[in-house]
Protein backbone atom coordinates (compact mmCIF):
# COMPACT_ATOMS: atom_id res chain seq x y z
CA UNK A 1 0.00 0.00 0.00
CA UNK A 2 1.78 2.74 -1.28
CA UNK A 3 2.23 6.39 1.39
CA UNK A 4 2.29 9.74 -0.07
CA UNK A 5 4.00 12.13 1.87
CA UNK A 6 3.98 16.01 1.11
CA UNK A 7 4.71 19.01 1.81
CA UNK A 8 7.43 20.94 3.32
CA UNK A 9 9.14 24.26 3.25
CA UNK A 10 12.01 26.07 5.27
CA UNK A 11 9.45 27.55 7.53
CA UNK A 12 6.79 24.94 8.15
CA UNK A 13 6.89 21.99 7.95
CA UNK A 14 3.52 19.91 6.71
CA UNK A 15 3.06 15.82 6.80
CA UNK A 16 0.36 14.34 5.07
CA UNK A 17 0.23 10.26 5.08
CA UNK A 18 -2.80 8.40 2.07
CA UNK A 19 -3.24 5.01 1.94
CA UNK A 20 -4.07 3.42 -1.56
CA UNK A 21 -5.36 -0.24 -1.26
CA UNK A 22 -4.63 -2.04 -4.55
CA UNK A 23 -6.33 -4.47 -6.41
CA UNK A 24 -5.29 -8.32 -5.34
CA UNK A 25 -3.27 -10.30 -7.75
CA UNK A 26 -4.13 -13.59 -9.12
CA UNK A 27 -2.49 -15.33 -6.35
CA UNK A 28 -3.69 -13.51 -3.93
CA UNK A 29 -7.12 -14.46 -4.73
CA UNK A 30 -9.05 -15.74 -1.45
CA UNK A 31 -6.99 -13.23 0.92
CA UNK A 32 -9.43 -10.29 0.10
CA UNK A 33 -8.89 -8.84 3.91
CA UNK A 34 -8.53 -5.03 3.63
CA UNK A 35 -11.11 -3.16 3.93
CA UNK A 36 -11.39 0.92 3.47
CA UNK A 37 -13.97 2.75 5.69
CA UNK A 38 -15.34 6.34 5.36
CA UNK A 39 -12.02 6.93 3.11
CA UNK A 40 -10.12 7.38 6.83
CA UNK A 41 -9.90 4.07 7.97
CA UNK A 42 -8.11 0.67 6.52
CA UNK A 43 -9.23 -2.25 8.55
CA UNK A 44 -7.37 -5.70 7.92
CA UNK A 45 -9.65 -8.19 8.89
CA UNK A 46 -8.38 -11.59 10.54
CA UNK A 47 -7.84 -14.30 8.28
CA UNK A 48 -8.74 -16.86 10.31
CA UNK A 49 -12.40 -16.63 9.08
CA UNK A 50 -13.09 -20.04 11.26
CA UNK A 51 -13.27 -18.44 14.45
CA UNK A 52 -16.11 -18.56 16.95
CA UNK A 53 -18.07 -15.47 17.40
CA UNK A 54 -17.78 -15.72 20.67
CA UNK A 55 -14.03 -14.85 19.81
CA UNK A 56 -14.63 -12.11 17.38
CA UNK A 57 -16.93 -10.32 20.17
CA UNK A 58 -14.14 -10.40 22.70
CA UNK A 59 -11.39 -9.12 20.81
CA UNK A 60 -9.91 -12.50 20.31
CA UNK A 61 -9.36 -11.43 16.78
CA UNK A 62 -5.99 -10.09 15.08
CA UNK A 63 -8.84 -7.57 13.14
CA UNK A 64 -6.51 -4.21 13.01
CA UNK A 65 -8.08 -0.71 12.15
CA UNK A 66 -5.54 2.02 10.74
CA UNK A 67 -5.99 5.77 10.44
CA UNK A 68 -4.74 7.81 8.19
CA UNK A 69 -4.95 11.40 6.49
CA UNK A 70 -6.96 9.92 3.70
CA UNK A 71 -7.17 6.25 2.48
CA UNK A 72 -8.50 4.67 -1.07
CA UNK A 73 -10.20 1.17 -2.07
CA UNK A 74 -8.43 -0.38 -4.70
CA UNK A 75 -11.27 0.97 -7.46
CA UNK A 76 -10.02 4.53 -6.66
CA UNK A 77 -8.07 5.91 -9.66
CA UNK A 78 -4.97 8.09 -9.51
CA UNK A 79 -7.36 11.03 -10.36
CA UNK A 80 -9.48 9.94 -7.36
CA UNK A 81 -5.85 10.32 -5.37
CA UNK A 82 -4.52 13.36 -6.68
CA UNK A 83 -7.87 15.65 -6.12
CA UNK A 84 -8.43 14.26 -2.32
CA UNK A 85 -4.72 14.76 -1.31
CA UNK A 86 -2.23 16.32 -3.77
CA UNK A 87 -3.96 19.24 -5.33
CA UNK A 88 -3.70 21.24 -2.44
CA UNK A 89 0.55 20.62 -2.67
CA UNK A 90 0.67 21.81 -6.22
CA UNK A 91 -1.71 24.70 -5.60
CA UNK A 92 1.04 25.81 -2.88
CA UNK A 93 4.25 25.20 -5.54
CA UNK A 94 2.50 27.76 -7.48
CA UNK A 95 3.09 30.70 -4.86
CA UNK A 96 6.39 29.44 -4.07
CA UNK A 97 6.35 26.79 -1.53
CA UNK A 98 8.27 24.10 -1.70
CA UNK A 99 6.67 20.72 -1.64
CA UNK A 100 7.73 16.88 -1.82
CA UNK A 101 5.62 13.85 -2.63
CA UNK A 102 6.46 10.17 -2.34
CA UNK A 103 4.97 6.78 -2.86
CA UNK A 104 6.62 4.05 -0.56
CA UNK A 105 5.65 0.26 -0.04
CA UNK A 106 5.95 -3.05 -1.25
CA UNK A 107 6.83 -3.97 -4.88
CA UNK A 108 2.96 -3.51 -6.45
CA UNK A 109 1.51 -0.21 -7.37
CA UNK A 110 3.67 2.31 -6.63
CA UNK A 111 5.29 3.27 -10.09
CA UNK A 112 1.29 3.31 -11.00
CA UNK A 113 0.01 5.84 -8.58
CA UNK A 114 3.24 7.96 -9.79
CA UNK A 115 3.35 7.65 -13.48
CA UNK A 116 0.19 5.27 -14.59
CA UNK A 117 -1.14 4.72 -18.09
CA UNK A 118 -2.44 6.68 -20.96
CA UNK A 119 -5.57 5.78 -19.77
CA UNK A 120 -5.58 6.49 -15.68
CA UNK A 121 -2.40 9.23 -15.54
CA UNK A 122 -0.32 9.24 -12.15
CA UNK A 123 0.26 12.07 -10.11
CA UNK A 124 3.62 13.07 -11.85
CA UNK A 125 1.36 13.61 -14.67
CA UNK A 126 -1.81 15.34 -13.34
CA UNK A 127 0.93 17.70 -11.39
CA UNK A 128 2.47 18.38 -14.26
CA UNK A 129 -1.02 19.29 -16.02
CA UNK A 130 -2.19 21.39 -13.46
CA UNK A 131 0.92 23.84 -13.38
CA UNK A 132 0.53 23.94 -17.15
CA UNK A 133 -2.62 25.20 -17.11
CA UNK A 134 -1.80 27.42 -14.85
CA UNK A 135 -1.00 31.02 -15.91
CA UNK A 136 1.99 32.99 -15.86
CA UNK A 137 3.71 29.59 -14.89
CA UNK A 138 7.30 28.57 -16.18
CA UNK A 139 7.92 24.83 -15.63
CA UNK A 140 10.96 22.83 -15.93
CA UNK A 141 11.63 19.35 -14.80
CA UNK A 142 14.36 16.40 -14.86
CA UNK A 143 14.32 12.76 -13.64
CA UNK A 144 16.93 11.01 -12.05
CA UNK A 145 17.57 7.75 -10.83
CA UNK A 146 19.15 6.92 -7.52
CA UNK A 147 19.99 3.39 -7.30
CA UNK A 148 21.22 2.21 -4.02
CA UNK A 149 24.53 0.85 -3.26
CA UNK A 150 26.80 -0.66 -0.23
CA UNK A 151 27.91 2.44 0.53
CA UNK A 152 26.79 5.14 -1.92
CA UNK A 153 23.76 6.08 -3.93
CA UNK A 154 24.74 5.82 -7.24
CA UNK A 155 22.68 8.74 -9.54
CA UNK A 156 21.72 8.71 -13.05
CA UNK A 157 19.84 11.13 -15.73
CA UNK A 158 16.98 9.22 -16.62
CA UNK A 159 16.43 11.43 -19.96
CA UNK A 160 19.90 11.35 -20.91
CA UNK A 161 20.42 8.01 -22.79
CA UNK A 162 24.63 8.41 -22.37
CA UNK A 163 24.01 9.09 -18.66
CA UNK A 164 27.11 8.40 -16.30
CA UNK A 165 27.40 8.51 -12.76
CA UNK A 166 26.10 12.51 -11.87
CA UNK A 167 28.22 13.91 -8.52
CA UNK A 168 25.64 15.42 -6.15
CA UNK A 169 27.17 18.94 -4.68
CA UNK A 170 25.96 21.51 -2.50
CA UNK A 171 25.34 25.52 -4.14
CA UNK A 172 26.07 28.06 -1.97
CA UNK A 173 22.33 29.76 -3.83
CA UNK A 174 20.82 26.92 -5.40
CA UNK A 175 21.35 23.92 -2.43
CA UNK A 176 22.06 20.49 -3.39
CA UNK A 177 22.31 20.01 -6.86
CA UNK A 178 22.99 17.19 -8.95
CA UNK A 179 25.86 18.04 -11.60
CA UNK A 180 24.90 17.69 -15.48
CA UNK A 181 21.74 16.96 -14.58
CA UNK A 182 19.93 17.69 -17.84
CA UNK A 183 16.40 19.58 -17.38
CA UNK A 184 13.78 20.36 -19.46
CA UNK A 185 11.09 22.55 -20.49
CA UNK A 186 7.48 20.81 -21.13
CA UNK A 187 4.12 22.33 -22.75
CA UNK A 188 2.14 18.92 -23.03
CA UNK A 189 1.09 16.36 -20.86
CA UNK A 190 1.57 13.90 -23.96
CA UNK A 191 5.17 14.92 -23.90
CA UNK A 192 5.22 14.66 -19.93
CA UNK A 193 3.83 11.17 -20.62
CA UNK A 194 6.41 10.35 -22.93
CA UNK A 195 9.33 11.67 -21.28
CA UNK A 196 8.68 9.67 -18.22
CA UNK A 197 7.91 6.05 -20.01
CA UNK A 198 11.35 6.64 -21.69
CA UNK A 199 12.77 7.44 -17.79
CA UNK A 200 10.97 4.47 -16.54
CA UNK A 201 12.21 2.45 -19.16
CA UNK A 202 16.09 3.11 -18.31
CA UNK A 203 15.19 2.41 -14.68
CA UNK A 204 17.07 -0.31 -13.08
CA UNK A 205 14.49 -3.34 -12.63
CA UNK A 206 14.41 -6.87 -11.55
CA UNK A 207 12.39 -10.14 -11.15
CA UNK A 208 11.48 -11.25 -8.04
CA UNK A 209 9.25 -13.87 -6.66
CA UNK A 210 6.42 -11.18 -5.75
CA UNK A 211 6.73 -9.31 -9.42
CA UNK A 212 8.11 -9.86 -12.74
CA UNK A 213 10.00 -6.23 -12.58
CA UNK A 214 10.36 -4.80 -9.23
CA UNK A 215 12.21 -1.42 -9.29
CA UNK A 216 15.52 -1.59 -7.57
CA UNK A 217 16.18 2.23 -7.70
CA UNK A 218 14.70 5.27 -6.64
CA UNK A 219 13.21 7.84 -9.32
CA UNK A 220 13.41 11.42 -8.39
CA UNK A 221 11.22 13.87 -10.82
CA UNK A 222 11.81 17.53 -9.76
CA UNK A 223 9.93 20.06 -11.43
CA UNK A 224 11.09 23.83 -10.95
CA UNK A 225 8.04 26.44 -11.37
CA UNK A 226 8.86 30.28 -11.88
CA UNK A 227 5.42 32.54 -11.75
CA UNK A 228 5.62 36.13 -12.39
CA UNK A 229 3.58 38.15 -10.32
CA UNK A 230 0.57 40.31 -12.09
CA UNK A 231 0.14 43.12 -9.88
CA UNK A 232 2.77 46.07 -8.82
CA UNK A 233 5.15 43.54 -8.07
CA UNK A 234 6.10 42.58 -11.24
CA UNK A 235 9.73 42.14 -11.38
CA UNK A 236 8.97 39.80 -8.59
CA UNK A 237 9.55 35.64 -9.57
CA UNK A 238 8.06 33.17 -7.43
CA UNK A 239 9.80 30.21 -7.40
CA UNK A 240 8.57 26.57 -5.96
CA UNK A 241 10.22 22.84 -6.41
CA UNK A 242 8.07 20.38 -6.45
CA UNK A 243 9.96 16.81 -5.93
CA UNK A 244 7.77 13.36 -7.15
CA UNK A 245 9.47 10.52 -6.36
CA UNK A 246 9.26 6.58 -7.17
CA UNK A 247 11.18 4.68 -3.91
CA UNK A 248 12.26 1.35 -5.34
CA UNK A 249 10.43 -1.60 -3.68
CA UNK A 250 10.75 -2.59 -0.41
CA UNK A 251 8.88 -5.92 0.18
CA UNK A 252 9.67 -8.75 2.55
CA UNK A 253 12.68 -11.12 1.49
CA UNK A 254 10.66 -14.08 2.35
CA UNK A 255 8.22 -12.80 -0.15
CA UNK A 256 10.34 -12.10 -2.47
CA UNK A 257 12.34 -15.41 -1.81
CA UNK A 258 15.41 -13.29 -2.17
CA UNK A 259 19.31 -14.24 -1.65
CA UNK A 260 22.33 -13.71 -2.15
CA UNK A 261 23.33 -10.88 -4.73
CA UNK A 262 19.26 -9.95 -4.33
CA UNK A 263 19.00 -10.12 -0.70
CA UNK A 264 22.12 -8.01 -0.47
CA UNK A 265 20.25 -5.18 -2.99
CA UNK A 266 17.20 -5.16 -0.88
CA UNK A 267 19.00 -4.07 1.74
CA UNK A 268 20.90 -2.14 0.51
CA UNK A 269 17.47 0.18 -0.64
CA UNK A 270 16.17 -0.21 3.17
CA UNK A 271 19.51 1.61 4.25
CA UNK A 272 18.71 4.14 1.40
CA UNK A 273 15.26 4.62 2.21
CA UNK A 274 16.40 5.94 5.62
CA UNK A 275 18.62 8.45 4.39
Amino acid sequence: MPSIRAPANKRTTTLTVAVKCRPLTERERGRDIVRVNDNKEVIILDSDISKEYIDRIQNRTSEKIYCFDHAFGPHCTNLDVYKSSVSSMISAVVLGLNATIFAYGSTFGKTHTMVGTQEDPGLMVLSIQFLILSKSVRALMNLKSLVPALKSTVIYDLLEKSSGHLELREDPQQGIIVVGLKCIKVHSADKILELLNLGNSRRKTESTEANATSSRSHAVLEIIVKRKQRNKYRNQVMRGKLALVDLAGSERASEANSGGQRLRDGANIYCSLLA
